[in-house]
């Protein structure tokens, strides 16, 4: 499998493109007006406790407060000593919200989920700080190694090798990346954590900022991200980002500096693997399959739902093999589309109804084998009852939805508006009501450009028709600025 890295630089905006076999499979966009929060970490104040929740709100300097749940904080020996009451270790594990933090008490606290849609963004007070190979935790003392490290005798070596590096300070989890890497490359990555660390700790008496550090930039922290996986090229459109990236690559990640090229081509950078049109795809509802068939895919505030149809396609065989084939195509699509929108938290996705249960358990493998490859954490609860299948996708980012596009002024996020006979009918109603309260000698409509035509056309009828109930003559006038249901009824 060949991969690329597409990095475009614009003054307000970078985005970096994956892309894979020539396709586009995920796409990490920054905004530099509002940047992603997460992996920074605040000194915080906690403003209200709530036991009934398990929860407290932290105030981190942002416009909504921030969330954080007695299951994310660390018990560590900086957390007991700044508890007002002394509380047993038993009483500790069982982790109650009041007696882990009190309202006014300051924390140091990292944020995993930025804010998403109404809720502020998810925090916790186990701090992790990432580097090439390791990752540094200083409420815990031992070594972690990743699960994708498979090899007993490297897990055992890697461990061995980190043992000497962790103490009261904290300790280490060795990433996917550190297979194979010797102990001084080692070394250096846990003594620049810990002179991290040592910097963060020496700004949490400061008062005059609450933010104690800030995750790096998209283009620098995808480059972090992707060490030791199989990317082959990576383009940058900037020169002077491309320079930043030279200088980081070299002292951080040093086996992708020559992967770094500087794109001087005539095209956009985005244009070399139709970026911009699959983007814009992306957006819609419909994704279509080769075969014929497609998939529906609704966002909503609770879970994302994905609908699988047949479409065009009818098979060759019969109606349980062309099924069996739309599904297993489908499970590709959706494990794609899931990294390419970022979406996360409930799925729940409908696949064409299979009457073989062998076909059932091959469809659930492809989808497991498909989703194998997405770096963000994902659980597949197979079939349930009624033939859906559940899973969950962790969510630590807005989707792309929610990124680039906001809510609709005339739906106002419903996906519908009123048709037009619906609002001619609503402004009968509306004069009726104006003329049985009020004396008016006439009544004036202003209305969107194609309710006012069908008032006067095709609808003319209800026109005549109110006029002689009310007894009184209607004027219909067009206002382009207005949308399709929105009227008023102006007395004269």
């Amino acid at each position: 499998m060949s991969a690329e890295l597409l990095i475009n630089v614009t003054p307000s905006e970078s985005r970096v493109a994956l892309i894979e076999n020539g396709i586009l499979q995920e796409i990490h966009i920054e905004r530099h007006t509002k940047k992603g929060i997460v992996g920074n970490i605040y000194r915080g104040k906690v403003i209200r406790v709530l036991p009934g929740m398990q929860a407290a709100f932290v105030d981190i300097g942002l416009d909504k407060a921030a969330f954080l749940h007695a299951s994310d904080i660390a018990v560590h020996e900086e957390l007991k000593e700044e508890v007002k009451d002394e509380v047993a270790s038993s009483q500790l594990e069982r982790k109650d919200i009041r007696e882990l933090v009190r309202e006014g008490q300051f924390i140091v606290v990292q944020v995993i989920k930025d804010p998403i849609g109404t809720k502020g963004a998810r925090l916790t007070t186990d701090i992790t700080l990432p580097s090439r190979y390791l990752v540094f935790m200083p409420s815990v003392t031992h070594v972690g190694v990743s699960q994708k490290i498979e090899d007993e005798a490297e897990r055992e070596r890697l461990k061995a090798l980190v043992a000497d590096l962790c103490d009261e300070n904290g300790g280490f989890i060795l990433r996917t990346a550190a297979e194979g890497v010797n102990g001084r490359e080692l070394r250096q990555d846990a003594e620049f954590l810990r002179r991290l660390w040592s910097k963060i700790e020496s700004r949490k008496g400061k008062k005059e900022s609450n933010i104690l550090y800030e995750d790096l930039p998209v283009a620098r922290r995808v480059l972090r991200d992707f060490v030791g996986t199989e990317v082959e090229r990576i383009r940058i459109d900037s020169n002077l980002t491309f320079q930043e990236l030279i200088a980081f690559t070299k002292e951080y990640v040093p086996e992708l500096s020559d992967k770094l090229e500087y794109y001087q081509g005539d095209l956009p950078i985005f244009d070399l693997y139709d970026v911009e049109n699959e983007l814009q795809r992306a957006l819609g509802r419909r994704v279509d399959l080769k075969s014929g068939g497609y998939i529906i895919i609704d966002q909503t505030e609770a879970m994302t739902t994905i609908d699988i149809n047949t479409g065009a396609f009818v098979g060759h065989r019969n109606l349980e093999e062309t099924i069996f084939n739309t599904n297993i195509e489908a499970t590709l699509a959706i494990a794609r589309q899931l990294r390419l929108r970022n979406l996360g938290g409930m799925i729940l996705i409908d696949f064409i109804d299979m009457m073989e249960p062998d076909h059932q358990r091959r469809v659930l493998h492809s989808l497991e084998q498909a989703m194998a490859k997405d770096k963000a954490k994902s659980n597949i609860y197979g079939f349930t009852q009624l033939g859906l299948i559940e899973m969950t996708r962790k969510r630590t980012r807005e989707s792309l939805e929610h990124q680039l596009c906001g809510e609709c002024p005339a739906c106002l996020g419903r996906g519908s508006v009123k048709t037009i006979e619906t609002i001619c009918f609503e402004i009968t109603r509306e004069v009726v009501r104006v003329s049985r309260a009020y004396n008016a000698d006439k009544f004036v409509v202003y209305a969107s450009v194609p309710v006012a035509e069908a008032l006067l056309g095709e609808e003319s009828h209800i026109l005549a028709e109110l006029e002689a109930f009310v007894s009184k003559q209607i004027k219909v006038h067009t206002e382009h600025l207005y949308h399709q249901d929105k009227f008023d009824v102006v007395m004269m």
